[in-house]
């Protein structure tokens, strides 16, 4: 028997929902909930890009389900949820993200749609779809994933920037609506965690010493520093936080 403390942070008996699923902070979520106990939906481009966080789903006893869904289409992610009460899916996860780096005076209409359809369109599209069948049974939470630039403004991203921001004044506007009716929406804004997407950074001693000195607790973070979090604002523990942009960043933003 579960203690009162075990079941706060217990997602047993849930099914979530978790974009970007294949690599970095979007596996590392993906296994910690099922850590927690609850069953998987992981959405990608192909069953091949998401086979390696099944398999480690799957060892861990969890089921796993695949939506195979190109979210850089809104057209598409339309149709991969047009039957959303038959997934049944009690947390989301918008994980998936894309950058392009170039000045904003060369930044191309076609590298900022794609940028604004992946991180910013799909967002909307997936909550508002899975947030229907919430908000009818009363219950569910929603983590959208945010960045350090949704507070700030950033260099060469301004496609990726605006996105950042953009996602957490969703996540507040849904947390206003549906607060009321059981459904928790909140994002988590990642510091500089060490990922493929990072990888560059973290190999170019003089920008890796700057990133270093500005973060407090004097590390990158990791992908799992990331998932607890996700775990909380998921588990039961976390029912009274709505519309929260929780900085996960070392003390970045503090400094």
């Amino acid at each position: 028997m579960q203690t009162w403390l075990e079941s706060q942070f217990s997602l047993a008996g849930k099914k979530a929902l978790v974009t970007g699923a294949s690599k970095g902070i979007g596996a590392a979520i993906a296994e910690a909930f099922a850590h927690a106990g609850a069953d998987l939906v992981l959405v990608g481009r192909s069953p091949d890009s998401l086979d390696q966080t099944r398999t480690s789903i799957e060892k861990i006893g969890r089921k796993v389900e695949l939506l195979i869904c190109d979210l850089s289409s809104s057209d598409q992610i339309v149709k991969a949820f047009a039957d959303v009460q038959a997934l049944h899916v009690d947390i989301v996860v918008n994980n998936a993200g894309t950058i392009s780096r170039a000045p904003a005076a060369q930044t191309t209409l076609h590298d900022w749609n794609r940028i604004i359809e992946t991180n910013l369109n799909s967002v909307f599209l997936i909550s508002q779809a899975c947030g229907r069948a919430m908000l009818e049974r009363k219950s569910g939470a929603i983590i959208n994933i945010a960045s350090l630039l949704s507070f700030q403004g950033g260099i060469n991203v301004p496609a990726y920037t605006a996105s950042k921001h953009a996602v957490a004044g969703v996540t507040k506007a849904l947390a206003n609506e549906w607060a009321s009716q059981g459904v928790t929406v909140n994002a988590i804004a990642p510091g500089y965690i060490e990922t493929d997407n990072t990888e560059a950074l973290r190999n170019d001693p003089d920008r890796n010493a700057l990133i270093l000195a500005r973060i407090p607790t004097g590390r990158w973070g990791s992908t799992d520093d990331i998932a607890s979090v996700a775990v909380f604002l998921a588990s039961p523990a976390a029912r009274y936080i709505n519309g929260e942009v929780l900085t996960v960043d070392g003390g970045w933003m503090g400094r």
